[in-house]
């Protein structure tokens, strides 16, 4: 999976991450919240912090551990909320560490690592096919949003 982009949920105003199957037409919506979701979007555009974020940080003490992240895995859907594991390299070792997805992604955005998603995660999860359309439409929409001058705007200047 890859990270397709952030939106925000219109009815919650909570943002969620779209992850986006490379191999096929699967979507995968997660909400996350607003601090997960900046630290994502941070990683994402490459903004650097004066101080180093916690997700930084986290990178940091794993090279300075010399450990890494084989993969991050979202492997659960339990009432609605998402489980996900992180996998540790140390010595040839792997370690599973438990994690929310939103934290697990914005690791593997920082040290470029696999991020997957079980069968089981995308079959039950009620939004997964219905979500490609909508990510689709906001395509097109973005696009016919940026394609208007401000002539098309008229006295609403951006």
């Amino acid at each position: 999976m890859k990270i397709r982009g952030l939106m925000m949920d219109p009815v919650t105003n909570m943002p969620i991450v779209i992850l986006k199957d490379v191999a096929s037409a699967h979507v995968l919506p997660i909400w996350v919240g607003i601090y997960e979701a900046n630290a994502i979007a941070l990683e994402i555009e490459k903004v650097s912090t004066p101080r180093p974020m916690t997700h930084d940080l986290i990178k940091t003490l794993l090279l300075g551990l010399d450990a890494g992240i084989q993969k991050v895995v979202v492997n659960e859907l339990k009432e609605d909320t998402f489980f996900a594991v992180i996998w540790v390299r140390r010595d040839g070792e792997l370690i599973s560490v438990d994690s929310r997805p939103s934290d697990a992604l914005a690791l593997a955005l920082r040290l470029d690592c696999p991020i997957y998603v079980d069968d089981s995660v995308l079959k039950s999860s009620k939004l997964s096919s219905t979500v490609a359309d909508k990510v689709n439409n906001n395509q097109e929409l973005r696009r016919y949003l940026e394609s208007l001058g401000d002539e098309d705007l008229g006295r609403y200047k951006m």
